[in-house]
């Protein structure tokens, strides 16, 4: 009895700290099309928030992505968009949701809300961008490249 107890406890905690972690690099997929469109670093700052910088954009048939941010808003105007930090002041609120943070989408150049959560296995980010009101907006999976 002890041993299962006590293999139950590092399971759980095991999960919940691979759980409350989406650092790393993730595979952002369209929403529309369900291609891969590129690659997203996240990274968790010192004030506890998450940010992610856009990697790479990757060019398909019938798609050529854009190399600046020509639509954006100050301060993001004509700037490069690899290397730019698409995602900022996302927060935990639990082991596995997120909220307050804030997307660009530098095709269209319109900044959203962003709230998120992790899958159980940590391999898939389910994001969704909103203007106002949760439900008027995107929703993406994103998929943790190993």
């Amino acid at each position: 009895m002890k041993t299962l107890i006590g293999t139950l406890a590092i399971v759980c905690i095991s999960s919940i700290a691979y759980a409350d972690d989406i650092t790393g690099t993730w595979r952002y997929i369209d929403d529309k099309t369900g291609e891969a469109k590129g690659l997203v670093k996240i990274e968790k700052q010192s004030n506890g928030t998450f940010s992610g910088t856009a990697l790479k954009s990757t060019p398909r048939p019938g798609y050529t992505p854009k190399e600046f941010c020509t639509n954006c808003p100050a301060p993001y105007t004509n700037k490069p968009i690899i290397g730019m930090q698409v995602i900022s002041g996302l927060k935990t609120t639990d082991l596995v949701n997120y909220t307050d943070g804030r997307i660009i989408d530098p095709v269209s150049g319109k900044i959203y809300r962003l709230k998120g959560r992790v899958s159980p296995n940590g391999k898939k980010l389910f994001l969704r961008g909103y203007l106002g009101v949760s439900a008027v907006g995107r929703s993406q999976t994103w998929l943790k490249v190993e």
